[in-house]
């Protein structure tokens, strides 16, 4: 069921999303070569008590995890797509790092995710997370009302594969409200024209995923939430909330300059 959002109930989320936004600007801020995923995940805690907000990833156990989530943030390396556990591992020059983010305030969920290098940053990488940035903008074009959520399919698909990279099937985008994860489902490719037809009032997770080597390949690792590229190439992750208004989509987790 997609509940359709009041403007009042956007503009709530809206704090929620910036919430969100704040704890991942302080966490690429802090984050550096030495530093450990941990500290990083204490950091966006700090952001998340200090505005009185909540995690919905802390603790979040979802049909397929074998132990509920044990941090606030999502932080995945090199080869880790998406669904990465902060550990102590300390961050290395020219690491590529991936932070989804989540905030509950108010009774209403924000959730966004970051790419960025640490340290030196290869051309090859820095290219990456260029086209996973300019596949989001062009879901984020296409949430429009009268579309659908294959339109958002096709606009973030479109850029990945004339990029030349790959896409980890079956991981995408989704309804946003009241929890993190509601109906419907956002792909990260597909046709246009399908799907769910957007309406003003939804609020959707708009989150391309790519693999740099252009294969689609991955796999759970041990932990049974990290999902890392079967090549071993790099990933970047990218991620903002949504809502399809009258006048056009609007992001909630925009981040200030």
């Amino acid at each position: 069921m997609v509940e359709l959002k009041t403007d009042t109930s956007i503009d709530a989320m809206y704090e929620a999303g910036q919430v969100v936004a704040q704890a991942l600007t302080a966490v690429r801020k802090a984050a550096g070569v030495g530093v450990s995923l941990l500290e990083l995940d204490e950091v966006a805690r700090a952001v998340l008590r200090d505005a009185g907000a909540t995690s919905p990833f802390l603790g979040y156990r979802p049909s397929f995890a074998p132990t509920p989530f044990p941090a606030v943030i999502c932080a995945s390396v090199n080869d880790a797509i998406v669904h990465g556990i902060p550990t102590r591992d300390r961050l290395r020059d020219g690491d590529l790092v991936s932070i989804d983010c989540g905030a509950q305030l108010g009774g209403w969920a924000g959730d966004s995710a970051i790419s960025f290098v640490v340290g030196e940053r290869r051309p090859v990488d820095v290219r990456l997370i260029e086209t996973a940035e300019r596949a989001l903008a062009a879901g984020i074009a296409a949430a429009v009302a009268g579309n659908r959520t294959g339109d958002i399919a096709h606009a973030i698909g479109t850029v990945c594969r004339d990029g030349g990279y790959g896409i980890p099937q079956g991981f995408g985008g989704h309804g946003v409200g009241r929890r993190m994860h509601e109906d419907p489902d956002v792909p990260n490719e597909g046709r246009p024209g399908r799907g769910f037809p957007l309406r003003p009032g939804m609020v959707v997770a708009i989150e391309p995923m790519l693999i740099g080597s252009g294969r689609d390949g991955y796999h759970e690792a041990a932990d049974g939430w990290t999902l890392r590229t079967n090549d071993g190439s790099r990933a970047a992750h990218v991620e903002h909330t949504v809502a399809i208004t009258r006048s056009g989509p609007r992001v909630l987790t925009e981040r200030m300059p």
